[in-house]
């Protein structure tokens, strides 16, 4: 049996990356006269694409969220934020971590709700997008997280018999049971959910940690049967 794939979601788990879709928020709200919002204000949106923050933002700014201000204000922060990395941090050991399990012979790949374009600048500008095999945005496919396509195909293109998901919130671990694939949930991310709620496999919060999670998975040890 060959070593499982393994997929990473990509804000609140790879990368933390709220500080800059913060800036670039309260930039856009104070384009068309609102006031700024608060980072965890902003965190607590982050997850489910540009279309449903921008839905957020018009809400708590108390203004119509289904006008035709969303549009605009979902054009206005796409445009301002693609190439926003000022402010985002990887999250410690994160490349470590990476870089071990591909050494070991895992492909790996990115499923995230973040549009492609902001994903590839962010990958490339911490050097990290030679380590993917695949990568995923909110805007590849017709659907996003959680509805399980984008994750499939994922999985689909490593072209592993076994896959491994790795996500940090309620929209993960959704995206992970539609799948119907494992969950490593780590812990240090954006989920608003106690840990004991989530469904997972294997809970984590240190990236050293990962590499020998992985390694003792029950698939994994039966692949290097």
């Amino acid at each position: 049996m060959s070593l499982p794939s393994i997929v990473f979601d990509l804000d609140g788990t790879l990368i933390d990356s709220a500080p800059d879709i913060h800036a670039a928020s309260n930039a856009v709200l104070a384009e068309h006269g609102f006031a700024p919002l608060t980072l965890p204000q902003v965190r607590s949106f982050v997850g489910k694409g540009v279309p449903h923050l921008v839905h957020r933002l018009l809400e708590a700014s108390e203004a119509d969220p289904h006008g035709p201000l969303h549009t605009r204000m979902v054009a206005d922060f796409t445009a301002r934020y693609e190439e926003a990395v000022t402010l985002t941090a990887l999250y410690p050991g994160v490349r470590g971590a990476l870089e071990a399990l591909a050494l070991a012979g895992h492909p790996l790949g990115i499923c995230t709700n973040k549009p492609i374009a902001p994903t590839m600048a962010v990958l490339r500008h911490f050097a990290l997008d030679t380590l993917f095999d695949v990568v995923i945005g909110g805007d590849s496919l017709p659907v996003r997280k959680p509805d399980p396509q984008p994750l499939l195909k994922a999985h689909q293109v490593l072209g592993r018999v076994r896959m491994l998901y790795v996500g940090d919130s309620e929209v993960d671990a959704e995206t992970a049971a539609a799948a119907g694939q494992p969950f490593l949930l780590y812990t240090e991310g954006y989920r608003k959910t106690p840990v004991v709620e989530l469904p997972h496999a294997i809970a984590f919060s240190d990236y050293a940690m990962l590499p020998g999670i992985v390694s003792h998975f029950p698939w994994v040890t039966a692949a290097a049967d």
